[in-house]
């Protein structure tokens, strides 16, 4: 399967829109209370990149159920919570697409 920012698909054509797609990904961190700004930068990192990689495979798995081989036009939204949760959704527009 094919997923994009994008609205369309070099060298592809969209043969038929089948609806909107999305997934969510929440992952609760777990971060010490340290005074180390660099450590706690980056495990923020890391869990936008691990909520993120779980909102993608979610959006991936509802479109598998639409029978379709691409997801265009792709918008990720990253939320963190004063409580150390990070929220990421992804939508797009689930289609079929052809040579």
């Amino acid at each position: 399967m094919i997923l994009t920012t994008t609205n369309s698909i070099e060298g592809f054509k969209v043969i038929e829109y089948k609806g909107i797609v999305s997934g969510i990904g929440v992952l609760m961190q777990k971060l010490k209370l340290t005074f180390n700004i660099e450590k706690y930068n980056a495990s923020v990192a890391d869990g936008i990149v691990k909520a993120k990689e779980l909102a993608l495979k979610h959006l991936e798995e509802n479109a598998k159920q639409l029978n379709v081989n691409a997801i265009i036009g792709i918008k990720v939204d990253i939320e963190l919570t004063a409580s150390n949760y990070v929220t990421v959704s992804a939508t797009g527009t689930a289609v079929n697409i052809a040579k």
